[in-house]
Parts: C-alpha cells; structure tokens; sequence
C-alpha cells in the first residue's frame, strides 16, 4: 500500500471496509461511502431523497462495460477466430456461475453487509461483482476498469484456455443428443415466488412424454433449462 492509500485509509470513517476493498481494487478509494452501494442487497435499499439505493443500477451499468471490455479483449487477443467462437467465449466469461465464483475467489463477502435475514440469492456475488465493474466505471473510467476486469475477471491467457474447454450449453448438447437418437424430450419451465423481500426463481422439468427425466432450478428460466439439461446429461453418462 502506498503513501496516498495509507493517508486515505487514516482519514476514512469506513477504515474496515477500506481495508477490505484494497485487495479488491488495488487501491483506497476516496469516496468510500460510493464504492459500498454495490454491497446494498435490495432487501436492504437505502432510501435517499425518495430514491431506493441498492446494487440495482450499478449491476446494470456494469453488466454492459463488463460485455465491452470482455468482447474487444477477445477480439485482439483471439485474431483468427470467428464470429461464433469469440461470442462462446464471451458467454463463457460472463456466465453467473464463473462471475459468481470470481466474486467469492475476490472476497466480496467479506465486504456485504448484514441482508436483514433476507435470501441473497445464489447469483448475489455475480451481481455485486457486476455492480463494482459499474461504479470503478463512473469514478476511474474505462482505462481502469478495463485493467481490473482483465486482471481479476478474466484472468490471463492460463484462465482463458481453461474457460475455453469448459462446456456451458448443455441444453444444445441434450437436444442435440435427443435428436440423434429419435427422442422426444420437452422443457417447461415455472416462475416460484419465495415471498416477500426474497430472489424468485425458476424451476425446470425436463419430460419424454410423461416422464420426468430430470429437474433443475436457476433464477432465470435460461438457467434452470441448463441446469435440468446438465443433470440429464450426467445421468445419461451415468448409465450408459
């Protein structure tokens, strides 16, 4: 930590949570009350001048620049591939689950506030990840938040041949697999409210005529689709 970080670590009101962000960031911000915005579940809303404050709207922002950055990293540094292949890797990438362990791996747990006894939700530190990217977006611009996502997120060129062999669209790979073999197989899908204050999320069956041949949730209806479709997979794999 250098001589300006530690002035503004002393002169913070925040010191634990500005020492906690450090290895985060890289850096002590001075406007520490902005950077802890990202942290605020939705359960938790701060209300400001009529306004909700939560991690919301900066996820929304970051969501975008995160997409940016990670599609023109990948357009230079993969020059002869095409089209297809550079928006597999960039699915892969920003996929919940890798932003999701990305987050925990980066120690943004130890920065989230108490939720109230409120359900975060399995995507919580995919989201606030998201919602960091958007607010060192606003306050260092893109230079900055380009070196933190190519550092933390993607993680060099090691990271990357390991992200490319992951497999992700299982969905694909089932219908294909079905196809192939003259089976008919159907996904329906349903939305599951937990109640007020909590995450709603989605369920998923996955039937050959009236049988289930597996089960999966997400708290988007794409997730729980490949979540049902890996377990049908697995299961497969298992008996075959």
């Amino acid at each position: 930590m250098n001589i300006i970080d530690n002035i503004k670590l002393l002169l913070s009101k925040e010191k634990k949570f500005a020492k906690n962000i450090y290895p985060v960031l890289g850096f002590v911000p001075w406007n520490v009350a902005f950077y802890k915005i990202p942290f605020i579940h939705r359960s938790s809303s701060i209300v400001y001048k009529g306004a909700l404050i939560n991690y919301e709207r900066l996820e929304y922002l970051g969501d975008a620049v995160l997409d940016l950055i990670v599609a023109e990293y990948l357009f230079k540094y993969y020059r002869d591939r095409d089209e297809g292949f550079l928006s597999q890797m960039r699915s892969k990438i920003v996929k919940r689950q890798h932003l999701n362990e990305t987050g925990i791996r980066l120690g943004l747990a130890q920065l989230t506030p108490e939720s109230n006894g409120q359900q975060l939700g399995k995507n919580y530190y995919g989201d606030v990840l998201e919602a960091l990217i958007g607010a060192l977006f606003l306050k260092r611009g893109y230079r900055t938040t380009k070196k933190f996502v190519i550092k933390k997120v993607i993680g060099g060129q090691m990271n990357l041949e390991t992200i490319e062999k992951t497999e992700t669209d299982f969905k694909s790979r089932l219908i294909e697999w079905a196809q192939k073999n003259k089976y008919e197989i159907r996904f329906e899908c349903n939305e599951k409210s937990c109640g007020e204050g909590k995450v709603p999320y989605f369920t998923c069956r996955i039937y050959h005529g009236d049988v289930v041949l597996s089960e999966g949730e997400g708290e988007t209806k794409k997730e729980a689709e490949q979540d049902a479709a890996e377990h049908a997979i697995r299961k497969e794999e298992q008996t075959s």
